[in-house]
C-alpha cells in the first residue's frame, strides 16, 4: 500500500497518530471524533513523516502518539488523556483526571494492557496485534 508522507499542520489541540491498519484503532478514532468531539486532529501514522516528530515506524506501531502544538510527542495513556482533555464534557474532565500525577501511572498501565490486546477487542483483527518485543 503506497502512502504519501507529509508533515501535517499541528492544531492547538494536537495531532493524534494512530495505526490505520488496526480496526480497533480506527473505531477508537471514530468514537473520539463522533462522541468525544475532540478538537484534536487525527492522522494515520503511515501517512505522515514520522521523522519530523522524532518518531520511528516501530515506535508508532507500538503505541498511539499525540503531537502537542509545541511539537512535543506524548505516547500511550498520556496521548489518550490529551485527546479526551480537548473534547466536550464529560470527556474533557475525564482527560484532565487521567493526566493527574497519581492517576497517570494507572492510565499508562491500562493503555499498555489495551494496546497489547487490541486484536481481541471490538473491531480488532489479526492486523491489530503488536509485534513481539524485540522483533
Amino acid at each position: 500500500m503506497g502512502h504519501s508522507r507529509e508533515t501535517p499542520h499541528i492544531p492547538s489541540a494536537g495531532l493524534f497518530l494512530y495505526d490505520e491498519d488496526c480496526g480497533f484503532c480506527r473505531r477508537s478514532v471514530d468514537f473520539a471524533r463522533e462522541r468525544v468531539r475532540t478538537r484534536t486532529a487525527f492522522a494515520a501514522w503511515q501517512d505522515v513523516d514520522l521523522s519530523a516528530f522524532g518518531l520511528t515506524p516501530e515506535q508508532a506501531d507500538e503505541q498511539a502518539w499525540l503531537i502537542r502544538s509545541d511539537g512535543d510527542p506524548v505516547a500511550g495513556g498520556d496521548a489518550i488523556a490529551g485527546v479526551l482533555a480537548h473534547g466536550r464534557f464529560p470527556y474533557r474532565t475525564l482527560g484532565r483526571l487521567l493526566a493527574l500525577p497519581g492517576v497517570r501511572a494507572v492510565t499508562r498501565l491500562a493503555y499498555r494492557a489495551v494496546a497489547a490486546n487490541r486484536y481481541r477487542l471490538p473491531g480488532g483483527t489479526a492486523a491489530c496485534a503488536l509485534p513481539p518485543r524485540g522483533a
